[in-house]
C-alpha cells in the first residue's frame, strides 16, 4: 500500500513584522505639549543635544523620552533620537552624535545623514525618509518647551 500524505494549509494573516510609528506622539513615553525642556541659553548655537524627558506612568517613572535638540540662532529643532532606518538611537551617548553644526545630523549605527533643518535623510538606506519631528517652542521665559502638534 502507498501512504497518501495530505498537507492542509492554513492561510494566517500577514502582520507587518515591526509598525513603524509615523509620528513622535505614537511613541512610548512621549511627552505632553507645554512640557519644559530646557532654557534656551543652556543649548549653544549649532550644539546638536541628546535630551531625555522622564515621565511617569500609574504614579512610577516610566522609561524616559529619548529626543535631540539643535539649535540655529534662535531655532530649535527637535527630532525622537530614532533612526528612521531600523528605529535605534542615532547615539547612545552625547559624546557618539555625529552631527555637523546647522548642516546635518547622522546615526552612528547605520551612517545615514540627515538634513539639519527638516530630518530628511539625504543619504543612506533610509534615503527620502525623515526623522520623526517634534514641535517645540521658545516662550516669554526663554525655556523651550514641546509645542502644540501642527498635524
Amino acid at each position: 500500500m502507498s501512504a497518501v500524505l495530505t498537507m492542509i494549509c492554513i492561510k494566517r494573516p500577514t502582520m507587518p513584522l515591526t509598525s513603524e510609528p509615523t509620528h513622535w506622539q505614537a511613541l512610548p513615553n512621549a511627552p505632553q505639549p507645554g512640557t519644559p525642556l530646557l532654557a534656551l541659553e543652556a543649548l549653544q548655537d549649532g550644539q546638536a543635544l541628546m535630551h531625555s524627558v522622564a515621565s511617569v506612568g500609574a504614579g512610577e517613572p516610566t522609561k524616559p523620552f529619548l529626543m535631540l535638540l539643535l539649535r540655529s540662532g534662535n531655532t530649535v529643532k527637535a527630532y525622537a533620537n530614532r533612526c528612521a532606518h531600523f528605529g535605534v538611537p542615532l547615539a547612545a551617548r552625547q559624546d557618539l552624535l555625529i552631527f555637523t553644526p546647522h548642516t546635518s545630523i547622522s546615526c552612528n549605527v547605520h551612517y545615514a545623514r540627515y538634513r539639519w533643518e527638516d530630518g530628511l535623510c539625504v543619504s543612506g538606506d533610509c534615503e527620502g525618509e525623515s526623522l520623526l519631528s517634534i514641535p517645540v517652542v521658545v516662550n516669554a521665559q526663554g525655556m523651550v518647551c514641546i509645542g502644540p502638534d501642527s498635524v
